[in-house]
Formats: C-alpha cells, sequence, structure tokens
C-alpha cells in the first residue's frame, strides 16, 4: 500500500513536471515551476478562443442531452441541461480567465511567506500538479452557473483595469528583454565582434521602419478622414511620444547615468506602443470610415489578427519572466528575486534531463508576487 501511495504521489506531484523535461539539460525546480504554470495559463488561453469560434454551438448541439433541443440521431430533439447559445462567446472567456485569476489568486494567499523549500507549501507550489488542474476546472464549471445580471459587467471593469496593470508589466518586460540584449550585444562588440554592432543596428532599424510603416497605415486605414478626430489624435501623440523617448533615451546625460540605454530598447516599446493602439482602434465600434476592419463582425467573431499577436507577445513575456534568473534585472525586481548567483554556480553536476533544487537556501523568487501577476495576466 506504501509502494502504490508512493507512486500515487511521485505522478500527481513535482516529479511529473520535471519527466517533461527528460530530455533538457539540468534545470532549476524554479524555472520548471514558472514555464508550467504559463504553460497552465497559455492552455486556458486556447481553450477561452475555442469558445469565440462561431460554430461551436452547432457542435455542442450534437451532443445528445447536454443543449436545450439539442439533435440526437436523426431521431428528432431532446431536451437538454443548458442553453449552448449562451455558454460561448465573450461571457464564457471572461468566466474561464476569471476562473484562473481566483486560482492564482488562492495560490497567491496560500504563498504568502515562503521562505525556503522546507517549507510544506513550497511543495504545492512546484508540484500536485494534477489537483491544480482539477481545482482549476472546478472552479470554472462554477463559474457557469452564475448568472449573467452584472457579473459580466462587474468582469469587464475589473479586467480592464488589471489588463492595464499588465500592460504597464508587459512593458517593463519589453524594456528589461531589449536592456539585457542590447547589454550583451554591447559587450560582445566591444570585445572585438562587429557582427554584434551590425546586429543592434539591423534590428534597431527593423523595428523603427516597421514602426513608421505601421503608422503610415493607421493613418490610412483608420484616420484617412477629418470625422476620424480621435485615431488621429492617438496615432500622432503616440508616435510623437515614441519619438520624444527615442531622443531621450540617446542624450548624453542619460549615457553618463546608463551607459547601456540606448535605441534598442526605444524600438521595442515603440513598436509594442504602436500595436497597441492598433488594438485600440480595431476594437471601436464598426464604423466605415474610421475602423472598416470591425464592419459586419458579430460578437462572436474569429480571432483577429490582433488577438494572434497579442498572444505572441503574452506567452513571450510570461516566459521571459519565467526564465529571468538575474535579480538586478526589472523582471526580476517585479517577482522578489533572491540572489541565488552563488547557489547557481555551485550546483551539483546532475545528468541532463533532470531537476535539482535551487531554493534550499531561500526561494529563487518570491511566489506570492510570481501568482499576482499572474492573476493580472489572467483578466488581461
Amino acid at each position: 500500500m506504501g509502494c502504490v501511495l508512493g507512486i500515487f504521489t511521485c505522478c500527481f506531484g513535482s516529479t511529473a513536471c520535471s519527466l517533461c523535461c527528460a530530455c533538457c539539460p539540468a534545470t532549476r525546480n524554479s524555472l520548471i515551476t514558472r514555464l508550467a504554470y504559463g504553460l497552465l495559463l497559455l492552455i486556458g488561453t486556447i481553450i477561452s478562443g475555442i469558445f469565440l469560434m462561431p460554430d461551436l454551438p452547432k457542435i455542442l448541439n450534437k451532443i445528445p442531452r447536454l443543449c436545450k433541443n439539442s439533435t440526437w440521431n436523426d431521431e428528432g430533439t431532446v431536451s437538454g441541461y443548458i442553453s449552448c447559445e449562451e455558454i460561448v462567446g465573450y461571457s464564457s472567456v471572461y468566466r474561464i480567465q476569471f476562473s484562473f485569476a481566483c486560482f492564482f489568486f488562492l495560490m497567491m494567499i496560500l504563498m504568502a511567506q515562503v521562505k525556503q523549500s522546507k517549507d510544506f507549501r513550497s511543495g504545492i507550489q512546484n508540484g500536485f500538479w494534477f489537483f491544480k488542474i482539477i481545482i482549476i476546472v472546478g472552479i470554472c464549471c462554477a463559474m457557469f452557473f452564475i448568472p449573467n445580471r452584472g457579473f459580466i459587467s462587474a468582469l469587464m471593469v475589473v479586467g480592464s483595469i488589471c489588463g492595464f496593470v499588465f500592460i504597464l508589466i508587459q512593458l517593463i518586460l519589453i524594456v528589461d528583454f531589449a536592456h539585457s540584449w542590447n547589454e550583451n550585444w554591447v559587450a560582445k562588440g566591444e570585445d572585438g565582434s562587429r557582427k554584434h554592432y551590425c546586429g543592434l543596428v539591423f534590428f534597431t532599424t527593423s523595428l523603427y521602419t516597421i514602426s513608421i510603416v505601421s503608422v503610415i497605415l493607421l493613418y490610412i486605414y483608420y484616420a484617412s478622414k477629418t470625422t476620424c478626430g480621435l485615431n488621429i489624435f492617438f496615432i500622432t501623440f503616440n508616435f510623437l511620444l515614441c519619438l520624444i523617448i527615442s531622443v531621450i533615451s540617446v542624450l548624453p546625460m542619460v549615457q553618463n547615468y546608463h551607459s547601456t540605454s540606448g535605441l534598442l530598447q526605444s524600438s521595442f516599446v515603440t513598436v509594442y506602443v504602436i500595436y497597441l493602439t492598433w488594438s485600440a482602434m480595431t476594437n471601436e465600434k464598426p464604423d466605415p470610415i474610421c475602423n472598416p476592419a470591425n464592419n459586419n463582425v458579430s460578437e462572436k467573431r474569429s480571432v483577429e489578427i490582433t488577438s494572434i499577436v497579442g498572444l505572441i507577445i503574452f506567452f513571450g513575456m510570461t516566459s521571459y519572466s519565467a526564465m529571468t534568473s538575474s535579480r538586478s534585472s526589472s523582471s526580476g525586481k517585479l517577482l522578489g528575486m533572491s540572489n541565488n548567483d552563488d547557489i547557481e554556480n555551485a550546483r551539483p553536476k546532475i545528468d541532463g534531463g533532470k531537476s535539482y533544487d535551487d531554493e534550499k537556501e531561500s526561494v529563487a523568487y518570491n511566489y506570492s508576487l510570481f501568482h499576482l501577476m499572474l492573476v493580472f495576466a489572467s483578466f488581461y
């Protein structure tokens, strides 16, 4: 019996996550855990996207005794339990993502003041993935029993606020990513690698070119008439603000204070701000002149290009924050990372495919802050 319980714990505990990395080099437990949570949220986001499919109600209606008036083997209709037309669309997305937000909020409360892996809560953080999935599914099912009256409206308000906060977090992560990239390639360039200098120039020029072309297209498609005054204002204001930031980044006083600041970081910020401007305009009310991309679109429209781009940025930045190990970086400060450089340098020699505990002395990051960031990410 003890052997069976041991196998059960092994399969549902932290070992289950390590099995996924069997073909990878020796990896830190803290890194595997953060990537697993990011993957969990990505799966939830994909499921939310599936619930936006226009043909999903027709597919659900074919399941016997599930939907009201569902078809069953051409023998007529059978009275089901739910209205499948009401459980799809954006209201379902709110319910699913709010379920993830509730789960991460509970984890944030549970993981408060965890200092090292000897704390039993650290085992909950790094393992028991099967039970975590069961909890998320249970919360999600419960959400669909809550009536729409006022619930979705309240979620829209909370989601807008938390989504805005996560946009700021993403901006910090983007700047931190560009800063790390710039610092690394400048250092290699100073060591005599000409190709790294050329690479910095190429990527910086490419990002600014994409930004300028995007601004021109925004003016053509979303601000072609004087009646689109609000669109004209936001396109012009955001682009001028990006130009000002770019100029400031190369001023002598800024370079003296922070020698690794430069146009690469500004180019990333510019592209991201222009993307946010485009995303906001595609979600305006339909207008044949000021928003032609949103004409004749119902609530159950298919996934847009902006959503796909947003998903790529979201998972990219979430993965970057998960893989960051430097306490001095902006993302490291966001997650409250510990200075475990000595532990990292003194790690044991472990064969590839196995994870090792890098949190014996202290946790590698603040568990509660990490889950708080995922709460904002869920609403986003």
